[in-house]
């Protein structure tokens, strides 16, 4: 089926955004993807070229202030600001119920609108979204290294990440600055920590009443709470030669484990 590639006016809190999308049809609820900080919807394009998703209708679009979606004003971005603009996405695209998938920044923004609407999330795979302080260790940095340029901050960020020996950062960092605009950063990183450190994500993770998989690379497999989560019903993925960025450095494994947990959480029913 064709990829239909569109821009979306709509208005977040006074705000116009034009937002950038990817959809295609197909049969069933579509599974909408939320991609990370400094990251675009091209994350998971891929899929189009799954067969195991053959057939699935899915959405992907660039976060305001980032890739090739534009926001009046990008000092109002936080993630409160991105689960409302999700919503005003889906309620212009008219749809009702759908599958959640959402990496790092995308991964949290996807729990707060999973936890604020749960009747219209059929499954869950959260990519390392962050569900504890401990996850800050990309947005903590606008407080660990705080600056009132934000151009110098994004630049000195991207530094700092491509010399992380985690797997995959060079390759992200790279391309950092192209992907997101250096006024967004800090509205996006301090409702980040805010929301880790004080808004209770692990709890909320668990109380959401539909299947969901925590997905994560074999080199984060120390996270504190994945025995806390796993002994509440959450499903594991753990993603080998792989760190924060599975979809760049194993997006096989990926792609196959994200197909495995939509194959069996899917309902008979196929509208959904």
């Amino acid at each position: 089926m064709e990829l239909i590639n569109e821009h979306l006016e709509v208005r977040v809190d006074g705000v116009s955004l034009d937002v950038a999308t990817t959809r295609r049809h197909g049969e069933g609820a579509p599974i909408v993807f939320l991609h990370g900080f400094g990251s675009t919807k091209e994350d998971y394009l891929d899929i189009a070229h799954q067969a195991s998703f053959a057939g699935r209708p899915f959405l992907v679009y660039d976060a305001p202030g980032c890739g090739e979606t534009s926001c009046a004003d990008l000092s109002r971005i936080s993630i409160p600001f991105l689960v409302k603009t999700a919503r005003a996405v889906l309620e212009r695209l008219g749809i009702p119920r759908f599958h959640l998938v959402g990496h790092s920044m995308g991964g949290l923004t996807a729990l707060m609108l999973a936890h604020q609407e749960p009747d219209r999330v059929l499954s869950f795979v959260d990519i390392e979204g962050n569900v504890a302080p401990e996850d800050c260790f990309l947005s903590r940095q606008i407080v660990t290294h705080a600056s009132d340029d934000a151009e110098g901050f994004l630049v000195e960020f991207s530094e700092r990440v491509r010399r992380s020996p985690s797997s995959s950062s060079a390759l992200y960092a790279v391309s950092v600055r192209h992907k997101v605009r250096a006024g967004a950063v800090r509205g996006i990183f301090e409702s980040m920590v805010d929301l880790s450190d004080h808004g209770d994500l692990t709890a909320k993770f668990l109380a959401l009443p539909f299947p969901r998989m925590f997905m994560y690379g074999e080199e984060n497999s120390s996270l504190s709470y994945l025995k806390t989560l796993a002994a509440g019903g959450v499903e594991l993925a753990e993603i080998p030669h792989s760190g924060h960025w599975p979809m760049y450095s194993h997006p096989v494994a990926m792609w196959e484990r994200i197909a495995a947990f939509h194959a069996l959480s899917r309902p008979l029913n196929p509208q959904i």
